[in-house]
């Protein structure tokens, strides 16, 4: 597996006249076909480490190199495009355009890449178990079908980097499994890198990699499956 992202000696400070270390001196390497889960308690880092990684935010010292770039090097049209053209996001409370249709939600974000179309749209809707529904606008949707249009929106991009914050944290137990069950399918098919925050300890089953994290540090860093061992 290549690495897709790697974070070197990555720290990202906020306030000015008062500092607030939100992560110390990570060094981190995401691999593609891979699904990555970031644990922990709530101010522990985890979304601060992902807008790293994602280029939704810069290290106040460290680097992000993502795809080969550096992206502290970047304008911020660059880190625009960079994201555009190269990573989907998927967050908690699903981020759909009211006024635009399931289908037209899908669309609208393919088409920045030059992959719109709504043959394409209802071919994902589909593939995400939403097939008859292209139709619907958000408010005819429930939260786990909604979760579910995130997600074909983010996947009909075709992204090389996948990253998911909370993405369950608005859903019943049962939508939520399937929610991230979708997300690991689509880095298995796909080879894309899938990193995913969450706090929900059950999610380890559905990943290959657990990277815990507290007061801005990893505290352990392994593979899911001896994460399970008994």
């Amino acid at each position: 597996m290549t690495t897709e992202v790697r974070l070197e000696h990555a720290t990202k400070d906020y306030g000015d006249r008062v500092r607030t270390r939100a992560l110390s001196a990570v060094d981190l390497e995401i691999r593609g076909g891979q699904v990555t889960l970031l644990l922990g308690p709530s101010g522990s880092g985890k979304t601060t480490l992902l807008n790293l990684l994602g280029g939704l935010d810069q290290p106040t010292e460290g680097k992000v190199i993502a795809l080969g770039q550096d992206l502290g090097t970047l304008s911020r049209r660059g880190l625009t495009l960079f994201r555009r053209d190269n990573v989907g996001f998927v967050f908690q409370f699903f981020n759909l355009v009211p006024s635009l249709t399931a289908s037209e939600n899908v669309q609208i974000a393919a088409a920045l890449v030059g992959l719109g179309g709504r043959e394409q749209s209802h071919a994902w809707l589909e593939r995400v178990g939403l097939g008859g529904l292209d139709d619907r606008f958000p408010s005819e949707l429930s939260g786990g079908q909604q979760q579910r249009v995130a997600i074909a929106r983010a996947l009909a991009k075709k992204p090389r980097l996948l990253f998911a914050d909370e993405p369950t944290g608005a859903l019943d137990h049962e939508a939520g499994a399937q929610v991230v069950g979708l997300i690991v399918d689509a880095a298995r098919s796909s080879g894309c890198a899938v990193v995913v925050v969450t706090h929900d300890e059950t999610l380890t089953a559905h990943a290959d990699r657990v990277i815990r994290l507290r007061d801005g540090r990893i505290v352990s860093d392994g593979l899911a499956s001896v994460e399970r061992a008994p």
